[in-house]
Order: structure tokens, then sequence, then C-alpha cells
């Protein structure tokens, strides 16, 4: 595979995780899923930033993306898969499905292992706020999907400048607090 098949391939098999991990920032707010509980150390579980509706608009919203990329598909890949198995509509379903729920539940395990740390809700933890979403995004997803060494690389690398870039412009739309 050749690098500019490398990063559409990777770009093309990544972005439902990239929207569920994006999307509770718009679509949030509410009940938190810890519902205020702490945990045995006296701090929240996950704090009051990760709710049931940014859970649920994450994941309906990564599914969505890859419904949106099943249909295009055929117009913009014809036959290639940019990775094995996926060509059909159940194998995006399953795919956007799997890298939806990684990815939030990576984030949520990040903000978990941040409340341990004493971090409050907000504060930077480089490396685990860019990439533990990612990774648990593929392993969920590694059982039925897996993708190149090369794309593992390539997202790997590309994620945390991203991550911070959108970080960087949710919080010129005021739609975050801080801009990391």
């Amino acid at each position: 595979m050749d690098a500019l098949s490398t990063v559409v391939f990777a770009l093309w098999f990544i972005l439902p995780a990239y929207a569920a991990n994006a999307s509770p920032v718009a679509l949030g707010g509410g009940r938190p899923i810890d519902g205020g509980r702490k945990f045995l150390d006296g701090r929240p579980i996950f704090g009051a930033g990760k709710t049931v509706r940014g859970f649920v608009a994450g994941v309906a919203v990564g599914i969505a993306v890859g419904m949106v990329l099943c249909l295009l598909h055929p117009f913009l890949l014809g036959n290639r898969e940019p990775v094995p198995g996926l060509h059909s509509f159940s194998s995006y379903l399953l795919l956007s499905s799997l890298l939806s729920l990684g990815a939030l539940t990576g984030d949520l395990l990040g903000s978990f292992l941040k409340r341990r740390l004493g971090m409050a809700r907000g504060d930077p933890a480089f490396l685990l706020d860019q990439l533990g979403f990612l990774v648990f995004a593929l392993l969920f997803a590694y059982p039925f999907f897996q993708p190149t060494r090369a794309m593992v690389l390539f997202l790997l690398l590309l994620t945390p400048a991203l991550h911070l870039g959108t970080n960087i412009l949710a919080y010129k739309l005021g739609m975050k607090e801080r801009p990391y």
C-alpha cells in the first residue's frame, strides 16, 4: 500500500471514532454517568463532564458517520477495502459501533485515571487525553478489523496534533472552557 492510500484508508477507518470522541462537547450535558457518586478515594468516579447524553450522542454520531462512509464507499473507494472485510452495511455498522464505544470507553477511563490522580475536570494529561480514546477504539475494533501497522502508526502520530487543534477550535468557538 502506498503512503497516500495509507493516509486515506487510516482516516476513513478511524473517522467514526474521531466523531464519537468530539461530539459530546457539542451534544453532551445533563446527568453525569457516575450520578455524582464518589469512588473509594472520595473523588468523583468520572466527574460531571462525562454525561449519559454525551456518551449516547457520541456513539450515535460515530455510527451515523460510519453509515455515511458506507454510502460513500462505492463512489470514493470503489471495490477497495480500507481494512479487510469492510465492504458491507453490516461491516460498517459493526466497525462504527465498536470504534465509537471504544473511543468513549477510552475517554471515560482517562477521566477515571485523572480523578484518581487528583486532577480536576479539564486539566490536561498529555497523551492520555489525546491517545486514550484512539487506543481503546482500535482495541475494540481489532477482533474484527485489523488496520495495517502503517495505518496505526500514522494515527498515533496524527491524533495528538489533530486533538489539540480541534480543542483549540472548540475553545475559540466557546464550546470548551480551556484550549486543550
